[in-house]
Order: structure tokens, then C-alpha cells, then sequence
């Protein structure tokens, strides 16, 4: 027996070398398993973390997508409220004195709705077809104007929030 540590010499071990002990296999094993599960649990902490933050950015998402087309509904129903002021307007002659009303209904109920993120799309004669804003309703020849442009503009179309609400109708001219 070793006099210092108390323990007994093995003949094959160097001098200086400490004894394994095998009661401490037993301990080295639940060390080792305790470390695997700790592991375990950080990566799974990690995943539910991650989770959560995809979870939350995904809210933050549809909340502003919310926000952004909580309107939607009343706006599409303004539209032909638009149309009918236009017409009236397209209707009236210069001298009428009801024509100054409808200009500035029709400028406030622009500003109002532009303020709330709704553009209008009103093609120009010549302005190039877009098929992602423009309905074409109809084919016809101009004078001056390119293969597949715009001839003329049946209805405005609008935009809410870069979503279509309701394309422009058109008349295009044959490609």
C-alpha cells in the first residue's frame, strides 16, 4: 500500500501515474450522458428560439400586411364613386357652376385615398401595355400609336398599397 495517498500501487503503473479507480467508470458514464443531454437541450432551446423568433417576425409580417390593406374593402367600394364623378365631370361643360364643386370632391377624395395608399392607373395614349395594370378590352388602329400600346382608356384602374384593386380597362393597338 502506498503510504502517501493510501491507495495500493499497481507493479505495471509508472511511478508518479494516479490509480483509476473503478467505481469512477460508473460516474465518467453519467458525466459523458449528462453532457449529451445538456447538448441536447441547448440545441433544442436553440430550435425553440428560433421557432419563436420566426413566430414573431411572421406576426410582425401580417400585422403590417393588416394595417396596409385594412382598407381595402372601402376603398374598392369608392371606386365607383370615382367613376361617377368623372363621368359627371367628363359630362359637364366648362360654364356649369356644379362643375367646381365636383373638382374639389373629386381633389379631397384623391388626396384622402392616395393618403391611405391608393394610386390610380390611367394610361396615357401610347403609353406601353402592361399586363400586370392593364385589361384590354378591345383592339384598334391608331394614327401615331406604337404596335401593343395603349389607344385609349375606358376605366381608370387602381392600386392599394402596390396590390391591384381593379386594372385600367384599355384599348390596345394590334401587335
Amino acid at each position: 500500500m502506498n503510504q502517501e495517498s493510501g491507495q495500493d500501487q499497481d507493479p505495471r503503473q509508472e511511478p508518479g501515474e494516479a490509480v483509476e479507480d473503478n467505481a469512477s467508470q460508473p460516474l465518467e458514464g453519467q458525466v459523458e450522458r449528462l453532457q449529451a443531454e445538456l447538448e441536447q437541450m441547448r440545441a433544442q432551446s436553440l430550435l425553440e428560439r428560433a421557432d419563436l423568433e420566426n413566430q414573431r417576425k411572421r406576426m410582425v409580417r401580417e400585422i403590417e400586411s393588416a394595417r396596409r390593406f385594412a382598407n381595402e374593402r372601402l376603398l374598392a367600394d369608392m371606386l365607383p364613386v370615382f367613376d361617377s364623378i368623372e363621368a359627371g365631370l367628363a359630362s359637364a361643360s366648362e360654364d356649369d357652376p356644379l362643375r367646381a364643386g365636383l373638382e374639389a370632391t373629386l381633389r379631397q377624395l384623391q388626396k384622402v385615398t392616395a393618403a391611405n395608399g391608393l394610386v390610380e392607373i390611367a394610361p396615357a395614349p401610347g403609353d406601353a401595355f402592361n399586363p400586370d395594370h392593364h385589361q384590354a378590352m378591345s383592339v384598334s388602329e391608331a394614327e401615331g400609336i406604337a404596335p401593343g400600346a395603349v389607344v385609349q382608356v375606358f376605366q381608370k384602374g387602381y392600386v392599394l398599397n402596390e396590390r391591384l384593386l381593379r386594372p385600367a380597362m384599355v384599348v390596345v393597338a394590334p401587335s
